[in-house]
């Protein structure tokens, strides 16, 4: 089972640990940021500017976050370019890309563009694991400890290790036991040979089908195990060409400011009507004119009652089913896959955007496995055994099951607030936090893209430069009236909280873990507090 022993700090160039201060032991630094993704980035540019020391510790080998770990076969965004991407000018004026939807590799290049501009790399200490850390309220620091021993001090101390930071490993009876090759869709090493071979793809949610549907081009066939049907929608890639794009140039600064007005930060919004104010005429063709434009547009740029009224939820769905239904033409996959009563409103759960998912498993050689109605029982040295009776041999199973999402990042890292009590205790019984950037008993600590933000119903680098900018707001105000500290009541996080799905880690509380009424409201009530005098935070 060698990738789950592998080094699991990535397979790209390995940056030799330089000798300047950044991974000095005894560190001291004004600011500690953990992650090199859009976030951590994002950050220390932004406070840069302001004058604030910074460092990053990333656990990986490189900057990217996300798109450093991913190189999974057929690993894509999805969310059209120039909207996932950040704003500055600085960085998008000098830079195109070659798709609407560009893949893992092309969104590496992108960061080394980030760090030819911003020159991030030289405060980033890679291969750096935060183990521990806890706020010392006499010297009003944070402490922070690392995998191989060393500390750090930081008056802030901000968590940008995004939504998806730890996998979850499902716990079947002898996965240890496969003597193929199996690998976690975020552990994916480069060069994996699948043509000819028999896959296995766990899983369903939007890694699974990107690698059923890349795998599905060389494999000799592909079974998915499918617990819950993906409602994905087309992507309608294509290529675009540099001229195309420097065209547009003078218009990227109002387009990046309309996507922060829109329910999701896309570059497109819910239309001003109800589904049932048309005809059933002119609904077909709205929804059709949808799945054509592709992407995010059927979910998003739909009818502004479809996340609202169940009726007009289930009208959707139906349309969607209908569509999806008719490109298989094997009636079991068909059931499976696009069955005609959902399996969850359309639209809770984030779609995943597909190219030709449903064609590439409708082939005769390729299978899908519902288990639901007939579950793993084990692994074997060959294969996988399910309770029907039936054992498939694989020469490869990719593991696309998932993360601890939204949780699981800052819950693995040893944070304890100012009592000694790990984030990981107090969050068992369910999730808490004050504004989705703040804990109660954490202070100076904030964080984004994870817990009660817009997190996963929003477009990513929208979400972070929301949720960025109010964090170096507060800290700049934090500054400029000499407040050593703030810290968030717990009143402040149960009013927080009252206001909100982990369904695939067992044991999880049920529960909201996104706020769900988009980016312009979120923002309204989060600066709301800055104006208020930090209202529902301790100062001192």
């Amino acid at each position: 089972m060698g990738q789950f022993k592998r080094d699991i700090s990535g397979t790209n160039t390995d940056y030799a640990k330089t000798k300047n201060d950044t991974y000095a032991d005894n560190l001291e630094t004004e600011v500690l940021i953990v992650g090199a993704g859009f976030g951590g980035i994002y950050l220390m540019h932004k406070l840069r500017q302001l004058g604030f020391r910074c460092k990053i510790y990333e656990a990986g080998k490189n900057i990217g976050g996300i798109w450093h770990w991913n190189c999974y076969p057929g690993a894509r965004v999805d969310s059209q370019i120039p909207i996932y991407e950040y704003s500055m000018p600085e960085v998008w004026k000098d830079w195109t890309w070659s798709c609407r939807y560009p893949g893992y590799e092309e969104l590496r290049k992108y960061f080394d563009h980030v760090d030819k501009v911003l020159d991030v790399r030289k405060d980033v200490a890679f291969q750096t694991r935060v183990v521990g850390a806890q706020f010392d309220k006499p010297s009003a620091k944070w402490v922070i400890k690392t995998e191989d021993g060393r500390t750090a001090k930081a008056k802030y101390f901000l968590l940008a290790t995004g939504f998806a930071a730890k996998r979850h490993f499902p716990d079947w009876m002898g996965m240890d036991k496969f003597k193929g090759e199996i690998h976690h869709s975020s552990f994916w090493p480069e060069g994996v040979d699948v043509k000819g071979k028999h896959i296995a793809v766990v899983g369903t949610g939007s890694t699974g089908v990107q690698i059923a549907q890349e795998t599905s081009k060389d494999a000799a066939s592909v079974t998915v195990f499918q617990r819950t049907p993906n409602l994905a929608l087309p992507m309608q890639q294509k290529p675009i060409t540099e001229d195309e794009q420097i065209k547009r140039k003078d218009q990227y600064a109002e387009a990046f400011k309309y996507r922060m007005t829109t329910f999701c930060g896309f570059q497109y919004d819910f239309v001003d009507r109800n589904t049932f104010d048309d005809t059933p005429e002119v609904r077909e063709a709205f929804y059709e004119e949808r799945f054509r434009l592709g992407g995010f547009e059927f979910w998003l740029a739909n009818y502004k009652d479809l996340l609202f009224d169940s009726d007009a939820n289930r009208e959707a769905y139906n349309f969607w089913a209908k569509k999806t239904r008719a490109r298989i033409s094997d009636p079991v996959k068909r059931d499976i896959l696009a069955p005609l009563e959902p399996p969850h409103p359309f639209g809770t759960k984030r779609p995943s955007l597909e190219q030709n998912y449903y064609e590439m498993l409708d082939r005769p050689e390729n299978e899908v496995v519902d288990i639901n109605m007939t579950p793993i029982i084990e692994f074997t040295e060959i294969g996988i055994k399910t309770e029907d009776g039936k054992h498939r041999e694989f020469n490869v199973i990719a593991l696309a099951t998932g993360f601890d999402a939204v949780t699981g990042g800052m819950k693995n890292m040893g944070l304890k607030d100012v009592d000694g009590i790990e984030l990981s205790e107090k969050w068992k019984i369910g999730t808490w936090s004050y504004l989705g950037m703040t804990c109660a008993g954490f202070p100076n600590m904030f964080f984004l893209y994870g817990a009660h933000g817009p997190t996963a119903f929003s477009n990513g680098p929208s979400c972070i430069e929301c949720q960025g900018d109010w964090i170096v707001d507060a800290m700049k105000k934090l500054k400029d009236e000499d407040i050593k500290y703030i810290d968030a009541t717990r009143q402040a996080e149960e009013e927080w909280h009252r206001k909100y799905m982990s369904a695939n880690i067992p044991g999880k509380p049920r529960e909201q873990l996104n706020y769900a009424g988009g980016i312009p409201l979120y923002e309204k009530e989060c600066r709301e507090v800055l104006e208020n005098g930090f209202q529902g935070f301790i100062t001192a």
